[in-house]
């Protein structure tokens, strides 16, 4: 059973910053593939930024130079959001891809508003 803890979601100022963590556990392999997604209220689940077995990073061109994902140890990742819009207010989830169903944290919410 796997299971994907994520923390550090809050309410932050427009040009302010948040610190995304996600801790990975269970029947891993190490240093498996991650990423975060957002989705807002009635949008599509998209892509934030992933992060590759081998450390290849990808991120989306609304969050490129603003955002950085890096992995603290093993199956452990952060997402530095710096520079933050409004238009960054979502539902933040850490993500893993599987042969069967992906694997999902249950979401952290980021709300950047003055």
């Amino acid at each position: 059973q796997v299971q994907l803890v994520e923390s550090g979601g809050g309410v932050v100022q427009p040009g302010g910053s948040l610190r995304l963590s996600c801790a990975a556990s269970g029947s891993l392999p190490n240093f498996a593939p991650m990423g975060w997604y957002r989705q807002g209220q009635g949008d599509e689940r998209e892509l934030v930024a992933s992060i590759s077995s081998d450390g290849r990073q990808n991120y989306a061109d609304s969050v490129k130079g603003r955002f950085t994902i890096s992995r603290d140890n093993g199956n452990t990742i952060s997402l530095q959001m710096n520079s933050l819009k409004p238009e960054d207010t979502d539902v933040y989830y850490c993500h893993i891809p599987a042969p069967g169903p992906d694997y999902w944290g249950q979401g952290t919410q980021v709300t950047v508003s003055s």
